[in-house]
């Protein structure tokens, strides 16, 4: 997982100015993600605004980083089923925000997750939920792998 530290193995997160700093597995066995993000002018209307298609992706991969950092061996997110995402703030360019993204509930074949941009006050500006399908390997190495 560290290789996916920083954009994610995403450009675009990058691009618009977020990176993932940290992860881990609390008590629960279930994950956590946590990480930056100073928007860049690529995020924002011409107002300097973060638009909510980018709070959409930041969250998304937020809450596919957790899950993933909870997944054992080559299991992994496979989609994104559902998601909702609620704007409360503003984001602003150039501003200080932090990440954070963490598993609600894994099952066999769906996960659950959400995930939080927070200012630096410790304000919710946005916060998704999450349900995500499941890419588990068929552990016999018999066939071809179970997607659920």
């Amino acid at each position: 997982m560290d290789r996916w530290l920083g954009n994610g193995g995403m450009e675009l997160i990058g691009t618009v100015g977020a990176s993932f700093d940290d992860y881990g597995v609390d008590g629960e066995d279930l994950g956590w993600v946590a990480g930056a993000f100073t928007p860049l002018q690529p995020a924002c209307n011409p107002h300097g605004i973060v638009q909510a298609g980018v709070h959409g992706l930041l969250l998304d991969a937020a809450m596919n980083f957790a899950i993933n950092s909870a997944l054992p061996g080559r299991d992994r997110t496979k989609a994104t089923l559902e998601m909702k995402i609620e704007t409360m703030r503003p984001a602003l360019l150039g501003e200080s925000y932090r990440l954070r993204g963490e598993v609600v509930r894994m099952a066999r074949q769906i996960a659950y997750g959400e995930a939080t941009v927070r200012d630096e006050e410790g304000q919710m500006v946005s916060r998704s939920t999450g349900t995500f399908m499941l890419h588990r390997p068929d552990p016999t190495g018999n066939g071809s792998a179970t997607t659920g």
